[in-house]
């Protein structure tokens, strides 16, 4: 069981003919801002909640020039509950924010955050100066809340924790992007920017499905399928890509299917569901993907359909929760095979060309309609936040080999 690491709330008492010191009005306003802290992170949560965008600055077409981005306007909230408003969009020169030990030469991968601060504004004279107290003739009438740009080289740790209301917070950063292969010398461009690693505003960061090895809604060659499903080739098979880790344990059989509904010409209503056997992973505790091969010899025809169903609400994650498995518009983006047969990059690993294209598998048709999700940061993933739901995805075998 988790113990509640806050320290017991004590309220000021007014009475008649108390003696009030500048003390006890900070510790009243203590007392108020620590309970306004507690509710958000332990009922709302923390992260993005609105804009905080890290874009190019307005040089990066040129072909020379300083690493310069701009943070757009937005509000956050950290792991302790504070509030973090930017007001308007600020542009930050990342060789003058990162620290002096880590501005190595060369091409590097960089993170960019805020964290909150507090400064005190408005001078103002004191009328009155006690022998007994430490005090000056000007003091500052009022506290700005604001923020501070962080920017680092060095892989900023994960919030592992599973309840962030009473374990008590590490690390004070809420970060926005990561930018790489930065050059120093050279301007940001837009594809260095990813800012998929922010945690959304939220009391828990879902699981969810980042990628699949196969192009939801395409049509397929028999033959492309057959190589796809891994019918002939040990190295084939349906690849799933999760955010995060998930149980092992959890991947039970019955909570993948590949079901296929056959088509053609005239009546049709036979259904089956095709043999499939679990590759990988082969062990562990934990893992990040799984791959799912076919292990009979059945027979596709054209026009038959695939129907691929992945039961999340039975995968758990570290955490023991579910994944957040919805496939929401069938957006969730196509893996492209890397140079080793074993190597299914990020979406976001790969060039815009690569990520059109499909090796042995037919080929990508552009994206069209949303491209990006309602929080305009990319790529898509499955779920909706809310956690649990059904992952399903299908794919058609041609009529006849294109």
């Amino acid at each position: 069981m988790t113990e509640v690491s806050t320290q017991p709330f004590r309220r000021l008492r007014y009475f008649h003919g108390q003696m009030l010191t500048a003390r006890d009005f900070q510790r009243e306003q203590e007392y108020h801002r620590e309970k306004l802290k507690l509710r958000m992170r332990c009922l709302l949560g923390y992260g993005v909640v609105c804009g905080l965008h890290v874009e190019p600055a307005s040089d990066s077409k040129e072909a020379h020039g300083s690493a310069r981005v701009h943070l757009t306007s937005g509000l956050g909230v950290d792991c302790d509950g504070n509030e973090l408003l930017v007001h308007g969009s600020c542009e930050i020169d990342l060789r003058e924010a990162v620290a002096d030990d880590e501005r190595t030469g060369g091409h590097t991968t960089v993170w960019i955050g805020i964290e909150y601060a507090e400064r005190p504004v408005e001078p103002t004279r004191t009328v009155f100066n006690s022998s007994c107290a430490d005090t000056s003739d000007c003091e500052h009438g009022y506290i700005e809340e604001s923020y501070v740009v962080r920017v680092t080289t060095r892989t900023p740790p994960a919030d592992e924790r599973c309840e962030t209301c009473c374990s008590p917070c590490e690390h004070k950063v809420l970060w926005l992007a990561r930018i790489d292969d930065v050059d120093w010398n050279h301007p940001v461009h837009d594809g260095q920017i990813h800012m998929e690693v922010r945690r959304p505003f939220s009391l828990h960061e879902t699981t969810t499905i980042t990628g699949v090895n196969w192009i939801h809604g395409h049509t397929y060659t028999v033959d492309e399928a057959k190589r796809l499903l891994g019918t002939r080739h040990e190295s084939g098979g349906l690849v799933v890509r999760f955010s995060g880790d998930i149980r092992v344990d959890s991947l039970d059989p019955g909570v993948v299917d590949v079901q296929v509904i056959e088509g053609g010409a005239g009546r049709n209503a036979g259904t089956w569901f095709m043999g499939m056997e679990l590759k990988e992973p082969a062990g562990g505790e934990f893992t990040r993907q799984f791959r799912i091969r076919q292990k009979t010899g059945e027979t596709l025809q054209g026009g038959d359909l695939l129907r691929i169903t992945v039961r999340t609400p039975f995968l758990l994650d570290r955490c023991c929760r579910p994944v957040d498995g919805t496939h929401v518009g069938g957006k969730v983006p196509f893996l492209r095979r890397g140079r080793d047969a074993d190597d299914w990059p990020d979406p976001y690993e790969t060039t815009e060309t690569e990520a059109t294209e499909t090796e042995a598998t037919g080929t990508e048709t552009p994206a069209a309609g949303c491209v990006l999700p309602p929080s305009g940061i990319g790529p898509w993933t499955s779920g909706t936040g809310g956690g649990a739901g059904v992952f399903e995805s299908w794919f058609f075998i041609a009529e006849d080999d294109r």
